[in-house]
């Protein structure tokens, strides 16, 4: 069996067609539950849950509210209450296929063994806008060949069966809830940010894990985003950071000497000003640079401040 784990925080929208994609599973009926941790919520999620039980009585969905404390607690609250053997992790904002489920237990029926998980391919909804800032945040590759892809970079793994410990994306992946018994989320990352890379990090290193990927496990991912959603994105990802430096210095996640430098350059005022006057009258990849200079200011701000906070 297989358990669906949603942790969701007042979202009832896009939940409701979240559960309605898995209400759908072909070749896998009574093979999988779906368990929503609402992480402290104050929408209507329970009444969306409810209306799903009604209508889908064949299908095993359990619903726990609790206080908000951020998505790593939520989901290692959803795997210790997990009935199944194997644990999927997607977001509230995810919409998946038919096979979807039948595809990731076909996996682990190949791969019995505790250390081996599956990362699916996650794409834009096409009801969300083709711009500039949709590219930047999924393509890994797109400032010198290094940079970008803030949100996924899929590119990166083009050709590839595996992916490292930096694709350990909770919105289409499943592994062994035994697991994840073992090594749960670290629970001090309190803020959005690195909870999902530190596990993936850990496991390989402590575990062995083997993360395959399969692009043609898709989902498409249902989240506007704007630019002061990745102003706020990129904040918190830097003050996440400085718990991950602590834990794991030999991997050198934050940016030093040269690198922090031209982090500084790129992200000062200037240079955010002058990319986006820059896009303003030429478009094209100006966009690019100016997301690439706006999100190196906001990270290096929470960056000073989560150091500030030790």
């Amino acid at each position: 069996m297989i358990s669906i784990v949603i942790p969701t925080y007042n979202r009832a929208d896009i939940l409701a067609e979240c559960l309605d994609r898995l209400a759908h599973q072909r070749d896998v009926d009574g093979l999988y539950d779906i368990i929503i941790v609402d992480d402290g919520g104050s929408d209507r999620s329970s009444e969306v849950v409810s209306t799903f039980q009604k209508n889908y009585p064949g299908i095993s969905v359990r619903y726990f509210k609790k206080e908000n404390q951020g998505q790593g607690i939520a989901r290692n609250y959803g795997v210790r209450q997990a009935r199944g053997d194997v644990i999927i992790f997607i977001g509230d904002d995810i919409l998946v296929p038919d096979d979807f489920v039948f595809r990731h237990l076909e996996f682990h029926r190949n791969h019995p063994e505790k250390n081996a998980g599956l990362l699916g391919f996650i794409e834009w909804d096409h009801r969300l806008p083709d711009t500039p800032l949709y590219t930047f945040l999924t393509n890994g590759s797109i400032i010198l060949g290094r940079f970008g892809g803030h949100q996924f970079a899929f590119e990166k793994l083009e050709g590839r069966s595996k992916a490292s410990y930096d694709f350990f994306y909770t919105s289409n992946i499943s592994l062994k809830r035994e697991l994840l018994l073992e090594e749960p989320f670290d629970e001090n990352f309190l803020a959005y940010g690195w909870e999902d890379i530190e596990l993936g990090y850990r496991l390989m290193m402590k575990h062995g894990f083997r993360l395959y990927f399969d692009k043609n496990v898709s989902v498409a991912h249902y989240h506007p985003m704007t630019e002061d959603a990745l102003k706020k994105r990129m904040y918190v990802i830097g003050k996440s950071i400085v718990l991950f430096d602590q834990k794991y210095p030999e991997l050198g996640k934050i940016p030093r000497g040269v690198k922090y430098f031209l982090f500084f350059v790129f992200g000062s005022t200037p240079m955010v000003g002058f990319f986006s006057l820059m896009k303003n009258i030429f478009g094209g990849a100006f966009h690019y640079w100016y997301y690439f200079a706006l999100s190196k200011r906001c990270f290096l701000l929470g960056l000073q401040d989560g150091i500030k906070s030790l």
